[in-house]
């Protein structure tokens, strides 16, 4: 894996996670739901979808989005494994994110054109994905790993390094995180509840994106 290609993927990823504060991080149940969703979503503001691959119907829901939702830029979550990234990128995914990462998962993601966001939980994590190139990193689990106070403890180590913290981040914390110096986003599970979803309620989900993506104005 050559230097300008880390570096360029780095970029292409930096823009996306640079779309806003916060990327909606989704789990769709309905593939039916997927369109109405991402639409009320961009609608409040909120371009940058991660749908999790943790249902049979995520990738149907990727697709769906990236062909026929204008402004948002949907990405898959809880990528495991090489076929996940490939299966991923087939449905027309723009980005890619794991929990954690494994050396196998990083030689399928050097034979990609997927920008990739590893997750890391420790120092250590995080030190080696640093040596690969990966300047850009999740986070996770956020809160249980340490919260706002470790990421902070890291800034002054591990200068280098950006986060995206994602796992238990509510409206609440994440004006916290994000002002933080190695933060350059948050992942959010809270502005797509499962009742609001099921109901339809798309109205509601621009509400909660709108206050979202007015985070850091």
């Amino acid at each position: 894996m050559s230097s300008s290609w880390v570096q360029r993927r780095h970029e292409e990823l930096e823009a996306i996670l640079g779309l806003g504060p916060v990327v909606a991080v989704v789990t769709i149940d309905d593939a039916a739901h997927a369109i109405p969703l991402a639409r009320a979503l961009v609608d409040g503001g909120v371009r940058a979808i991660e749908v999790t691959l943790r249902t049979p119907m995520a990738l149907d829901a990727i697709r769906a989005i990236s062909e026929n939702v204008g402004g948002a830029v949907a990405g898959a979550g809880t990528i495991l494994s090489g076929s996940d990234l490939q299966a991923a990128e087939r449905a027309g995914a723009k980005f890619a994110v794991s929990p954690g990462w494994t050396p196998d998962l990083l030689d399928a993601v050097a034979k990609s054109s997927l920008p990739y966001l590893p997750g890391a939980a420790t120092a250590s994590e995080a030190m080696w994905l640093l040596s690969r190139g990966y300047r850009l990193q999740k986070f996770f689990p956020a809160e249980p790993a340490g919260g706002i106070d470790y990421l902070r403890a890291l800034s002054g180590p591990l200068p280098g390094i950006r986060f995206c913290p994602t796992g238990g981040v509510r409206l609440e914390t994440a004006p916290e995180y994000l002002k933080l110096s190695n933060v350059v986003c948050v992942g959010g599970s809270w502005l797509t509840p499962s009742k609001l979803v099921e109901a339809g309620n798309w109205r509601a989900i621009s509400d909660l994106a709108r206050g979202a993506a007015g985070l850091r104005s």
